[in-house]
Formats: C-alpha cells, structure tokens, sequence
C-alpha cells in the first residue's frame, strides 16, 4: 500500500505529499518508536520500576503507538490503517495521563515530566495529522 504524506508537510496544512510504502517511514512511527524508548528509560529508576503496575502500564501504553501504527499499516487498508491510528492516538493519550501520575507520586522529575509530555504531544499531533490527511484522500 502507498500512503502520500510527509508530516513536515502535514503540519503546514500543505498538500503536496511525498509517498512512503512501508511504515518505517512513517515519521509518527519514529518519534512513537523515540518516546517509548525513553519510556522505558525513566522507568528504569528505583522509585518507578518498584511501582510494578504504573510502570507495566506505561510501558505498553508507549508500545501501543508504534506497534498500532505498523500494525494498521500492514492490513492494507486505508480505512483499517486510519482505525488503528485513532488506537495509537488514545495510547498516546494514555501515556500523558500516566506521566502526570508519575510526576504526581514524585517517580519522574519536572524536567523529565516536561520532555516527555512534549514528546507525546508531539506524537499525538503527529498521527491526528495523519489522520485527517487519509480521511480527506
């Protein structure tokens, strides 16, 4: 399947797409892929990694984004691709929720709260860019 977009492009509302045919070209992947990591990272810390439940459900969460994004991808359907989109978008959402939890029980610092509160913001815009873009074609 080809999929037209570029996301610099998205952004700035402009229609000319550049095409990707695979999803790791999907700048919504990478970044996904980029805040997972770090998701990983900061609950590698003594305080997070003891909180076995919150830590567990950031971590997928996180997962959740890229994976859907590939996963909705590969089925080769745009209306498939655009369904799992929206459930990567949710897990980004998800994923803020639970960093205010964690800055809350003091797990995770201002700054690091910051960064990745950003990052998955970031992401999230990323993919509802996405979005809109597939639902208009």
């Amino acid at each position: 399947m080809e999929i037209y977009t570029n996301v610099k492009t998205l952004e700035r509302g402009n229609v000319n797409m550049s095409k990707f045919e695979r999803f790791e070209d999907i700048a919504a992947w990478k970044e996904g892929c980029r805040l997972a990591t770090r998701i990983y990272e900061i609950t590698k810390t003594e305080k997070f990694s003891k909180d076995w439940g919150l830590k567990e459900q950031i971590q997928r969460a996180a997962v959740s984004i890229p994976s859907n994004i590939s996963e909705g991808f590969e089925r080769d359907s745009r209306q498939e691709f655009i369904r799992f989109l929206f459930i990567a978008k949710g897990s980004a959402g998800e994923v803020r929720t639970q960093l205010y939890i964690a800055k809350n029980l003091e797990y995770i610092d201002a700054r690091a709260f910051d960064e990745l509160i950003d990052k998955a913001k970031y992401v999230s815009s990323l993919i509802a860019n996405l979005i809109k873009y597939l639902r208009e074609r």
